[in-house]
């Protein structure tokens, strides 16, 4: 085990980034690492998230990244993650749940299938529900942590241009509405970040490095569960 994963022989806490990207995923990696977090990095493909653990590494040398291959709707594949990710890293104690979806759930309702809904379900309620399965017992056992889910506009407001989404986000919204309830009293924080626009498309509110600032804040501040990125907030 790396030894910057302890200090003083405390074991250092850390953040999982469920979907880690060359853009958010990215930045909210190194806006955390810049506070002192390791950084656990999952996606589909191990040589991508292998190169921005590096790189991540790389930039701030006093904190272990790693990164972990997973597909979100291989549940088993996914809590496996999770948990070598603890055991090599630290006690999660941040969780970032922002798989990127997938070109069928963005169909128009009359085209998207039964089977479509399905896998977008599982992609955005299953898949978060097999994630805190792992990591939210460790964190109400001790009275602290953050949930950070990332959704577009159709998260609030259906779109029947992608009907996939706009179904599967509303419940993964719904479920972690619930939750931020159920756990506020508890030391656990759920919120959910809103991205009406496109991240990095010239807008400076949205751009990665913005968006992480408002996931870190998110995290510091814990207050109502829905905020949405806005020339007003």
């Amino acid at each position: 085990m790396d030894e910057r994963v302890h200090d003083g022989g405390k074991t250092m806490t850390t953040i999982a980034i469920i979907g880690a990207g060359p853009g958010l995923g990215n930045a909210t990696a190194r806006r955390f690492a810049a506070e002192g977090f390791n950084v656990a990095l999952i996606s589909r493909t191990q040589e991508n998230v292998d190169a921005l653990a590096s790189a991540v590494a790389g930039d701030f040398p006093d904190i272990a990244a790693r990164g972990f291959a997973a597909d979100v709707g291989d549940r088993k594949a996914l809590t496996d993650a999770l948990t070598a990710a603890a055991a090599e890293l630290g006690e999660i104690s941040v969780l970032q749940y922002s798989p990127i979806p997938r070109p069928e759930f963005l169909q128009s309702v009359t085209e998207t299938s039964v089977d479509d809904l399905a896998t977008a379900t599982a992609f955005s309620v299953l898949g978060l529900g097999a994630a805190l399965e792992t990591v939210l017992p460790r964190m109400r056992a001790t009275g602290a942590g953050t949930i950070l889910l990332v959704n577009g506009s159709s998260a609030a407001t259906p779109n029947r241009k992608v009907a996939g989404t706009s179904v599967a986000f509303a419940g993964e919204s719904a479920y972690g509405q619930m939750l931020h309830d159920a756990l506020a009293d508890e030391g656990v924080h759920v919120g959910q970040l809103i991205i009406p626009g496109a991240i990095g498309g010239g807008d400076p509110l949205y751009e990665p490095k913005a968006l992480a600032d408002r996931l870190w804040t998110i995290h510091v501040e814990p207050g109502d569960f829905r905020t949405t990125v806005s020339a007003d907030a």
